[in-house]
């Protein structure tokens, strides 16, 4: 723990992916308002660019942009050598690159479809927590946050192979809890409905009705992760590890 407080990050490297816009974007730039410097990845190379621009500005932080498809073994390799070059280090490592593409019924759902969002969802945290793990274990140690879905513990028809993906990052949050601890910890955040990307292609009624269900009476916002995120991130989390964190609202509180 620093003089600064238990949630100080001065000094830290954090790697997000997906974290040129919502969820991803406010994590980052919490980090970097922490002190942290700060990797934004997501596929669109300009948006990381402009993102990381955004939050050094604004912190005065280190930000880099980097162009990085998870779902591709390859751009996850890449990511890691570049953050290295460029920092020297990382100590925070967040799991946020995340898709669930909309389809017509289960026996619509491609094989394309599905190794799609298994690969940015499962395979994409595997490789790169596989990569940076050691890297975390041989230095300073450091925090693995995976970010998950509440629908991976009640699974819905509508968004299956998203579910099973996700399901499956909670697994390997639990494997990679062991894998190198104790100077390696591993924590996954379940959010529940959130206003991204994902809920933005949904029809307006479903949003409405998410929300009206919804204990809190809405959705989660981006900012709504920062303070679990911040947390899991610092050395106020120091003696948590394989956690499943619900950030819901509430609305799987029943389970």
């Amino acid at each position: 723990m620093t003089a600064a407080g238990p949630y100080d990050l001065t000094g830290k490297v954090a790697v997000v992916t997906g974290g040129s816009r919502g969820i991803g974007r406010a994590v980052a730039g919490a980090f970097a308002a922490a002190g942290a410097d700060v990797v934004v990845a997501s596929r669109k190379g300009d948006a990381c660019e402009a993102a990381a621009a955004e939050i050094a500005a604004a912190t005065g932080r280190r930000a880099l942009g980097v162009a990085c498809h998870v779902g591709r073994w390859e751009d996850c390799d890449r990511l890691v050598d570049e953050v290295y070059d460029a920092f020297g280090r990382c100590d925070v490592l967040v799991n946020n690159a995340g898709m669930s593409p909309l389809y017509d019924g289960l026996p619509s759902v491609t094989e394309d479809l599905y190794d799609k969002v298994h690969a940015v969802n499962a395979r994409g945290p595997f490789r790169l927590s596989a990569l940076v793990g050691p890297r975390l274990a041989a230095g300073d140690g450091g925090s693995i946050i995976n970010v998950s879905t509440a629908g991976s513990l009640r699974p819905d028809a509508t968004d299956l192979p998203y579910a099973m993906a996700k399901a499956g990052l909670n697994a390997l949050t639990l494997g990679l809890a062991g894998a190198w601890a104790p100077k390696v910890r591993a924590n996954v955040v379940l959010p529940g409905a959130f206003d991204t990307d994902i809920t933005t292609a949904w029809p307006p009624e479903m949003k409405e009705r998410a929300a009206a269900i919804n204990p809190m009476r809405r959705i989660g916002r981006p900012d709504d992760m920062v303070g679990v995120c911040l947390f899991l991130a610092s050395e106020a989390s120091s003696y948590v590890n394989g956690a499943q964190i619900l950030v819901d609202g509430g609305m799987f509180r029943t389970l």
